[in-house]
């Protein structure tokens, strides 16, 4: 009895490591700004205001998407990305949106923007989570920390002005 259940078991548990989803990858940054909290999170809390700091969008529109912001961005270049605000708090200066649709390596993308507080200064943090779509994990890591890098330097000379 115990190799008949050892000889059903192997092949289960093959069977459910081979159908479990492969580990998501993650990418974070970080930027130290020298402007209050409250500053930052006003420059960077409404939704299409990514437009003003990102240096990749040339415009971004916002529509309603069922009761979420979304955000409909024209890349320089050309190009459209569509995302999707699933979360907002003020209070904790932080927001939660999705990738609904664009050219970017990537399925299955979630990602926060977090404002804390750093001294007489602040701590941004963008952090997201992601499936590598169409390109190696390394190069969709690559795409999403140099999108995030020259984001949060936009974000400082935005707050900086």
């Amino acid at each position: 009895m115990k190799s008949m259940s050892r000889k059903l078991i192997a092949p289960l548990t093959v069977a459910a490591m081979a159908a479990a989803p492969a580990y998501a990858l993650d990418v974070t940054r970080t930027e130290t700004i020298a402007a209050p909290p409250a500053k930052v999170w006003a420059a960077i809390a409404p939704f299409c205001s990514i437009g003003d700091w990102h240096p990749a969008i040339a415009k971004c529109t916002l529509v309603d998407a069922g009761g979420h912001p979304q955000r409909d961005l024209a890349l320089k270049g050309g190009g459209e990305i569509v995302e999707q605000q699933v979360f907002i708090d003020d209070a904790k200066m932080t927001y939660t949106y999705i990738i609904v649709k664009g050219p970017l390596p990537v399925a299955n993308y979630q990602s926060s923007l977090t404002v804390l507080p750093d001294g007489k200064g602040s701590k941004l943090v963008w952090t997201g989570t992601f499936d590598a779509k169409g390109a190696t994990d390394a190069k969709a890591k690559d795409v999403i920390a140099g999108i995030y890098e020259s984001g949060l330097k936009g974000i400082a000379a935005k707050v900086a002005q």
